[in-house]
């Protein structure tokens, strides 16, 4: 686990000099701790390295081969190819044994040559065969070709900007913005954005001109050509159906591609044909590439163990360790006085069942202790309020071990959140007559009590109801949206939307963007379940949910509280090869009635104790709501309200933010969500 920086330019004017270099290598230093190295290579053969040339950097935390045989930025022999590389190639054993068959020979035992002899024998076509979370950057002499990846899920972060004679990208923000020039300026479209889903969505981020590159992607740049961006991974097509099979066309092209069967081949050399698997065999099948995930996630030089929740896709990897260790697996929770917060017993019960080494963290959440240093870390607003407890549990861990696997996926690929049973309810309502539902939609909902908790079963009853009548899209965005469009439109003052047109006005007249106001928020979301129309709603909506809301909050969320205490995370259920076997797997093997992870429970089943099993599915947050009314109240108005800072922005209107939180604060509605979005971002702001 590591962190990248570096860029190409063609023009003297552009270099990036060996100090800013550094800068920018060093920026990341929590991502690697251990070692750091950086190199400036000539573009050209008759010119000097200041005129043209390539900077790589790399800051190192040691994982694989504790001995730095795999120094980065690092080579082949014969210089012509250059890596640094920040992530795991779980499967880089089986690639290596595969490569040294085809003639190649190996001067270390790590991934980081793996990776490099996999580029120069396979070429573009190494990334399908990788397994693995990484972001990297190769420099090609002989194709005079830079290559910017990264994995299929997003779990690792690359930035990048483009300009007219440089390239820049790091794998954060920070490093970034340590090379000359870069500026700082807001994108308002992304302020829309980060307010509609609490994060910004790929490829923008905060900032204009400044890009993320998409999961399951890579960019290629050469000199005096177009940079040509592609998607080498496509979910969608792994997921064409039709009715519960496969399409054969379908198949026979991701077989040919290499695509199916994703990083590995099946012991005998034969694919499996999921599409055509009963129930049984498929969580057969399953339980197989699970056990195999965790097994090669295991591989570490450096102390490894487990977060346990108390959850079934935790309680499944830590039951799983077990049989791959000969040690006793180490696990670690976090507990909080607030009951409804609290998962500790259920943790603790499973780790006695696993006679795990267990350890405990309690702790008292305090967002004003930790809020400016969580802001700094993650770059750009992120508001998703669950990162406070994530970031605890990282910085805890860390304290005992450098690597942890984690159940992270479960939930996106096997239907466990409660929205994807309401989207299957609400396929039922519809079929009703048109008078019932706006009966249901009227009076029955006008009825129902009004709640402030956040996991109020009125409170979602009433949030159901509001719904019906829209198309599938509209309704799930109003269920995950903290702002929908009208509430946008009501928060939005008129200084933001003349300053977000005059920003689209200057790219339009680069032939860039539309008008602002024709850039609708729900795009990112309804280009994504657009991909799955062949799939029925709910699995159209779980797998959107891996192209968006999966990288983009808990990837991002994981990754950035993880990297802040240099601790390594690993995510078993986001092996490639279990991805394809949900993509395939039809709904009724994932969801029937209340009960999600059908599929998931049924083939490991062993390790799921009965009170885990028939556990509700609850989330890892902290109680905003109760913090807005008391400890967090007078900081929450001085961010909102307190207009001396000279960064204070008007991009509020002030009476709606009132309205938010004297509603709030009086009980009448609980707008925690919305009001943490705001926070944060004025906690950013503040800071820029």
């Amino acid at each position: 686990m590591c962190g990248i920086c570096g860029g190409v330019w063609t023009t003297r004017d552009r270099e990036i000099r060996s100090n800013v270099l550094d800068r920018a290598t060093d920026a990341m230093s929590r991502r690697g701790p251990d070692d750091r190295g950086a190199v400036r290579i000539p573009l050209r053969k008759d010119a000097p390295v200041e005129e043209a040339g390539l900077a790589l950097g790399h800051r190192r935390l040691a994982i694989i081969d504790l001995s730095n045989a795999g120094r980065q930025p690092f080579a082949n022999d014969a210089k012509t190819v250059w890596l640094t590389f920040n992530g795991e190639i779980y499967n880089y054993v089986e690639l290596r044994a595969e490569l040294e068959a085809r003639g190649r020979r190996f001067r270390t035992k790590t991934d980081v040559e793996v990776l490099l002899q996999a580029y120069e024998e396979y070429g573009l076509d190494c990334l399908a065969k990788f397994d693995g979370m990484f972001a990297f950057a190769i420099w090609d002499v002989k194709e005079r070709r830079l290559l910017l990846a990264r994995d299929r899920i997003g779990k690792k972060p690359l930035v990048y900007r483009m300009e007219r004679d440089r390239l820049l990208f790091a794998s954060e923000l920070k490093s970034l913005l340590q090379f000359d020039r870069v500026p700082r300026e807001l994108d308002l479209i992304a302020l829309r954005e980060y307010l509609t889903y609490q994060y910004v969505p790929y490829p923008r981020t905060i900032y204009r001109g400044i890009a993320k590159l998409p999961p399951a992607s890579y960019l290629l740049w050469r000199e005096g050509e177009t940079p040509v961006l592609e998607r080498y991974w496509r979910a969608e097509e792994l997921a064409d159906f039709d009715g519960d099979r496969i399409a054969d066309s379908a198949l026979d092209a991701l077989r040919e591609s290499g695509a199916y069967g994703a990083a590995r081949l099946e012991p005998n050399g034969a694919r499996t044909d999921l599409g055509s698997l009963s129930f049984d065999e498929l969580a057969q099948e399953l339980r197989r590439r699970l056990e195999d995930a965790v097994r090669i996630r295991m591989r570490s030089d450096a102390p490894f163990g487990a977060f346990l929740s108390g959850g079934v896709d935790s309680t499944i990897v830590a039951g799983m360790m077990r049989k791959f260790s000969s040690t006793k697996i180490r696990t670690f929770s976090i507990g909080f006085a607030e009951r409804d917060y609290d998962e500790t017993p259920f943790a603790r019960r499973t780790a006695e069942r696993f006679g795990t080494d267990h350890t405990e963290f309690f702790v008292e959440p305090n967002a004003k202790e930790i809020m400016p240093d969580l802001v700094d870390y993650f770059d750009e607003p992120f508001a998703d309020s669950s990162a406070i407890p994530t970031w605890y549990l990282c910085q805890t861990t860390r304290k005992e071990v450098t690597v942890a696997l984690g159940g992270d996926g479960g939930d996106e690929l096997f239907a466990g959140y409660d929205r994807y049973k309401a989207v299957e309810l609400s396929k039922f309502v519809m079929r009703a007559p048109a008078p019932i539902r706006k009966f249901l939609a009227g009076p029955v909902r006008a009825i129902l009590p009004n709640s402030i908790r956040q996991r109020s079963p009125w409170r979602r009853a009433k949030r159901f109801l509001e719904t019906i009548g829209m198309d599938a899209v509209e309704q799930y965005l109003q269920w995950i949206a903290i702002y929908n469009r009208s509430r946008l439109d009501a928060l939005l003052s008129d200084e933001y939307w003349e300053e977000a047109r005059r920003q689209e006005d200057a790219l339009r007249y680069e032939g860039a963007r539309p008008n602002a106001d024709e850039i609708d928020c729900v795009d990112f979301l309804s280009d994504a379940i657009g991909k799955f129309n062949r799939r029925d709603p709910t699995s159209t909506i779980s797998f959107a949910d891996v192209l968006t809301y999966l990288p983009c909050d808990i990837m991002t969320k994981v990754d950035m509280a993880s990297m802040r205490w240099s601790l390594e995370t690993r995510s078993p259920l986001l092996d490639p090869n279990v991805v394809e076997l949900a993509l395939v797997a039809p709904l009724r093997y994932k969801l029937r009635g209340r009960v999600g992870k059908r599929l998931l429970r049924a083939a490991c089943a062993d390790l799921l104790p009965d009170e885990i099993d028939a556990r509700p599915k609850t989330g890892f947050g902290v109680p905003l709501d109760v913090w807005f009314r008391g400890e967090l109240n007078g900081m929450l108005k001085e961010a909102l309200f307190d207009a001396s800072s000279e960064r204070s922005s008007n991009w509020f209107d002030r009476d709606y933010v009132s309205r938010l939180v004297r509603e709030h604060e009086e009980g009448r509605f609980d707008h925690a969500a919305r009001l943490w979005s705001l926070f944060v971002f004025r906690l950013w702001e503040a800071r820029q």
